[in-house]
């Protein structure tokens, strides 16, 4: 995107240049612009251990619906919120496939 020297208008690239649309200025394309844009610093990435993961959930007779596995690693959660001024708690059962990793839900 490029803006008019002269009149500070919105400019067009052409095949000549860049063109003003209102006052008719043009910037031939010989004169290249170029910015250096400094990249942010990368974050360190955390890589967690999967080998734990059967030691932290317990199995359960499900079958996956991914690849049809009928054991899958099983936790409970509690989700809790307040809508109109009432308090709402419900649990939600969430498994995961012990052999493809797959995650649902019930």
């Amino acid at each position: 995107m490029k803006f008019c020297d002269k009149c500070g208008s919105y400019m067009t690239e052409t095949a000549k240049g860049f063109s003003c649309t209102k006052c008719g200025n043009l910037i031939p394309s010989d004169i290249v612009e170029v910015q250096k844009i400094k990249q942010p610093e990368e974050s360190p990435v955390d890589v967690v251990d999967d080998s734990k993961k059967g030691k932290e959930y317990a199995k359960a007779n499900e079958t996956c619906p991914q690849c049809g596995n009928s054991e899958a690693f099983h936790s409970l959660g509690l989700i809790s919120g307040e809508h109109a001024g009432v308090r709402q708690e419900r649990s939600m059962e969430r498994f995961t496939c012990t052999k493809c990793g797959y995650s649902w839900t019930k």
